[in-house]
């Protein structure tokens, strides 16, 4: 049943007023009586949804305009090369993350050199070719273990899937699945090449997709190599980065150890039900999506009824997480999650264009109450200072460390076009693990694709959080 607000506001003063004693208010007071009900009228109204802004970064390279290829020409595999489809799986996460002294690690965070380190090619570099990078694999993956991600800026080779591929086999890195192969964000830009197509979606061009590890509680790809086939047609697309030890060193300290005494627990997808169903109905809804659909995402996840405070529901949520966790080789603290792009209030004010499915939450894992807009704000202020938004082109490469850098993309106009590959630990097998692809996770990934393809073009969220 709906009330008009005059209905509302005449109960309320009716109600107020029949409760208070004869005489108890002077005359006047009963102007004061209605002025509350207002208040109290208007504070059950529906409010109008924060105003979205651009988030901000702290360094951003300008654009040098480099000339790249025709899709034709940058899509072209080379067949005589062996097929690269029957990669790894990604490897399960390294935590380490028990007994951190939170002054300690921001102290030992803030020594640690600028991310990303930047490579820019010479003619002679490019002359080179694919031997550039087999005579100097030393030097690049010690910058990539010092400084969290190395930008190989005005390389010729990688203007193309035959010269990315030779790149990162020049530098003898081993290629793995994406941690959520079949959630559908992502599909191959070249499966035989293990070539990941980025989100260049024209329903996602309007989304920004905040600072995020490549990782689940479950699994976190060791590495990636993210490539420039084509940069945004009609403008912006710019690829961000930022050191997770900075962000660390940034952050309040209270905050710090608070988050880190109560942990984070993140939802990504959810299902609205409708509140009137009967009980036994949602809980056979929710059983059912637990049997049948969370396996296929690889993921653990504990489904669960209007943790958002939205009647009906359902959420998938994974695991509590430490937000700080230790490198797995350095044994350096860092930033190591996902707040920046996952947290709701964030995503409510700044350019957002994922269905409401697909919307996340970040919650303290103690008391699962969705983060405060105060800590959300701290999160955004840390991050971004951080943030180099990268002016990739044609051939430009980012290696990115992932347990030491995170990564996102601002909105972009027109076409763009860029990819990733991930890539396993190839200096220890048993980090690495013995599982390989698992081809049933395909038709979800294909299915989820497709679905994301029928989103119109500039999809934007019309819902949100207060």
């Amino acid at each position: 049943m709906k009330f008009s607000h005059s209905v509302l506001l005449s109960f309320l003063a009716t109600t107020v007023l029949s409760a208070t004693p004869s005489g108890a208010f002077a005359p006047h007071q009963s102007t004061t009586v209605k002025s509350l009900a207002r208040n109290m009228v208007a504070s059950l109204e529906p409010q109008a949804p924060p105003a979205r802004e651009a988030p901000g970064a702290g360094y951003l390279p300008d654009w040098e305009d480099r000339p790249g290829k025709t899709p034709a020409e940058f899509m072209q595999s080379d067949l005589t090369k062996p097929d690269r489809s029957a990669m790894w799986e990604c490897p399960l996460t390294r935590w380490n993350s028990e007994g951190i002294d939170i002054e300690q690690a921001q102290k030992e965070a803030a020594k640690m050199p600028h991310c990303p380190a930047e490579i820019r090619a010479s003619n002679a570099d490019n002359v080179m070719g694919r031997d550039y990078f087999a005579t100097n694999k030393e030097k690049i993956r010690a910058d990539l273990l010092q400084h969290g991600a190395v930008w190989l800026r005005g390389f010729d080779l990688m203007k193309d899937v035959q010269g990315h591929r030779a790149m990162y086999e020049a530098l003898e890195l081993e290629p793995c699945l994406d941690p959520l192969h079949s959630s559908g964000l992502r599909k191959f830009a070249s499966e035989r090449d293990a070539l990941y197509e980025e989100v260049n979606k024209p329903s996602l061009r309007g989304h920004y997709i905040g600072l995020h590890c490549e990782s689940t509680t479950k699994r976190t790809a060791a590495y990636a190599a993210f490539v420039c086939f084509q940069k945004a047609t009609e403008g912006g697309g710019r690829f961000l980065v930022a050191d997770g030890a900075a962000i660390l060193a940034e952050l309040d300290t209270a905050l710090l150890k608070k988050l880190y005494a109560r942990e984070i627990r993140i939802s990504v997808s959810n299902l609205d039900i409708p509140p009137a169903f009967p009980g036994f109905l949602k809980e056979g809804i929710k059983g059912l999506v637990d049997a049948a659909v969370a396996p296929k995402f690889d993921m653990d996840l504990e489904m669960m009824y209007e943790a958002d405070g939205k009647p009906g529901r359902l959420q998938a949520i994974e695991m509590a997480e430490s937000p700080i966790n230790r490198h797995p080789v350095t044994g350096l603290p860092v930033w190591f999650n996902n707040a920046h792009n996952h947290a709701r209030k964030l995503r409510d004010r700044r350019p957002c264009g994922v269905p409401e499915v697909g919307m996340t939450e970040v919650f303290y894992a103690d008391t699962m109450e969705p983060l405060s807009l105060e800590d959300c704000q701290e999160i955004k202020r840390a991050s971004e200072k951080h943030i180099t938004a990268l002016s990739m082109e044609p051939g430009d490469v980012l290696l990115v460390d992932n347990y030491r850098a995170l990564h996102g993309r601002d909105v972009f106009q027109g076409d763009r076009f860029h990819a990733v590959t991930w890539f396993t630990w190839d200096e220890n097998e048993a980090w690495r693990g013995e599982e390989r692809r698992q081809v049933e996770k395909n038709g979800l990934n294909k299915a989820i694709n497709s679905m994301m393809d029928f989103l119109p073009k500039d999809f934007e969220s019309n819902q949100s959080s207060k």
